[in-house]
Parts: C-alpha cells; sequence; structure tokens
C-alpha cells in the first residue's frame, strides 16, 4: 500500500467523531464506535463491503448491520474523518482523512490498485499555481490514473509448438 506515517493528533478519531456527533444531535452508539474502531485499526484503503466482512468477522459483541455501516461511513467523511478516494470496479473507496499526512494517489484502470504518494515538488506548483492566480487553497485531492506495473507487463504467452514450424 504506502510508507505513509500516522501524524500524532491531540484528540483520537473516536472523540472526533463523538464530537461532531454531538453538534447533529446524535451519540457515539456502541454500533458507530465498532465501526470507527475497526477502520483505524489499520490504514488502508477499504471499500463499504470489505469493512462489513472485517466486522462480521468479530466477536459476537461487535455486530453491525450493514445498513449501519453505510451510514457510519458517510458520516465519517462528513466529520472529516475519511474521504471517499475513488470509485474502481464499481466500488466506493475509503482512506483515512485524519491523522494523516496530505497525499495522493496512482490508481490503476485495469486492476483497481491504489498507491498513495507525497511529493514537495508537486505541492510547491500546486501552492505556486494557486498564488498566481490568487486562489486560495483549502484541500486538493489527485488522481493519477493509468497502469500499474503488474498490469504494464505485456502478457506472458507461450507460443505453441505448431507456430515454431
Amino acid at each position: 500500500m504506502s510508507d505513509l506515517a500516522a501524524i500524532a493528533v491531540a484528540v483520537s478519531p473516536a472523540d472526533k467523531f463523538r464530537e461532531y456527533l454531538v453538534t447533529r444531535g446524535m451519540r457515539l452508539t456502541r454500533e458507530r464506535e465498532a465501526v470507527v474502531a475497526e477502520v483505524f485499526a489499520h490504514h488502508e484503503h477499504f471499500d463499504s463491503d470489505q469493512l462489513v466482512e472485517r466486522l462480521a468477522g468479530q466477536k459476537e459483541g461487535k455486530r453491525v448491520s450493514r445498513a449501519t455501516v453505510y451510514r457510519t461511513l458517510n458520516e465519517m467523511v462528513e466529520a472529516g474523518l475519511l474521504r471517499k478516494v475513488a470509485r474502481t470496479q464499481n466500488r466506493d473507496v475509503y482512506e483515512h482523512d485524519y491523522g494523516y499526512p496530505r497525499h495522493d494517489h496512482l490508481i490503476c484502470s485495469k486492476c483497481g490498485s491504489l498507491t498513495e504518494f507525497e511529493n514537495a515538488a508537486l505541492a510547491g506548483i500546486l501552492e505556486q499555481v494557486a498564488r498566481d492566480l490568487g486562489f486560495r487553497v483549502t484541500g486538493h485531492r489527485l488522481e493519477v490514473y493509468g497502469l500499474c506495473a503488474d498490469c504494464s507487463k505485456p502478457p506472458r504467452t507461450r507460443q505453441r509448438k505448431l507456430d515454431m514450424i
């Protein structure tokens, strides 16, 4: 996946989500808390079905309905904890937006793999373009589509004996 390291944050993801929910007149239920804990247990891109599967594999006390997972993911995006990276292979892919540095993505159009990268020179170019145009940047997302190294390899086909005659 990537070598991006987590950034130290003063407030845990669960506490930040709790604060967000309070502003909406909602509470951090056991089910929502289980979703947040599972999402932030690993730093990896995931889709909602993968998260449902991971939660279903946990001990009985942490069961969460599919509908609750979908709603909670949307709430976590609104709260600034997650962001939708891309739609690959007909699925929305999520990643942490809280506690990780700003970065960009290379996305394989064939297999759907996502590769995170940071590039200071690229960030500098974006800042310069914004400055030149009098634009105040509040965030950015760069998704570069193409073929990963594995999908770019030529197919390994063996010549049939009859073709070699």
